[in-house]
């Protein structure tokens, strides 16, 4: 935050070292500079709304993919293969135009702006999920499902009560990753219309005609809320760590 803070100190300062840059547009000072900055803030809104809905399905698809992936039947792990594989390899962009102009003319579903990104973005990512859940599960010493058997756990019981909890505790880094990444790719949801950051920024640069300062200004939104994130993911990590000892 402090960084945040020196940054917007040293760019209002520079500018009045260039009477091109016009930083007035963003000057919380000035009545049209608080409104401007409002009009910006209000689109985390929905930055936040999307990334968080999107994670939490990908979350959710991912684990039941990984599954799969898991089996001793070969059926069940090409199928993880290729659902993996087939939607890690479609850009964001292009799975996020698909979704909401594609899907119509294909099923005659129409989805709104918010759940066409939410769809897409949860998608993408679920493959991104799968993998990191398969990992984890894997790393769990062959002693733990022996032990389940033990004490007569089925293996829904075994996943559920024995596996999962230890599998998160050590993928949990790669999901607070995933969710970082998330919020960024949020960003390219602007293009169907969503009144997210980004799409609020490009409104406010076509009406002032300033997007050096008011980009700026959109990097240092993303750069807090992403450093929040990244904090809490960190403390919610040592929480973890400490009900361990």
């Amino acid at each position: 935050m402090k960084k945040c803070l020196i940054l917007t100190s040293i760019l209002l300062l520079l500018s009045g070292c260039s009477g091109n840059w016009g930083w007035y547009v963003v000057d919380p000072t000035t009545s049209s500079g608080w409104t401007n900055l409002k009009f910006m803030a209000f689109g985390a809104y929905y930055t936040i709304l999307i990334s968080v809905t999107a994670i939490l399905i990908s979350v959710v698809v991912g684990l039941l993919v990984a599954l799969p992936g898991l089996s001793e039947k070969r059926g069940w792990r090409m199928f993880n293969r290729t659902y993996v594989e087939i939607v890690r390899s479609v850009p964001i962009l292009v799975l996020i135009l698909w979704v909401y102009y594609g899907l119509p003319t294909v099923s005659g579903i129409t989805l709104s702006v918010f759940w066409a990104g939410v769809l897409a973005l949860a998608l993408s990512d679920s493959a991104f999920q799968a993998e990191i859940f398969r990992a984890g599960i894997q790393s769990i010493g062959r002693g733990q499902y022996e032990a389940a058997q033990s004490v007569s756990l089925n293996y829904r019981d075994t996943m559920r009560y024995i596996i999962l909890p230890q599998a998160i505790r050590r993928i949990l880094p790669a999901l607070g990753n995933q969710l970082v990444y998330m919020l960024k790719m949020s960003s390219l949801v602007s293009v169907i219309g969503l009144q997210e950051l980004t799409r609020k920024a490009n409104e406010l640069v076509v009406s002032e005609y300033r997007p050096l300062e008011i980009y700026t200004i959109l990097v240092l939104e993303y750069l807090v809320l992403i450093l929040i994130v990244s904090a809490g993911v960190r403390w919610f990590e040592r929480r973890l760590k400490a009900s361990d000892t």
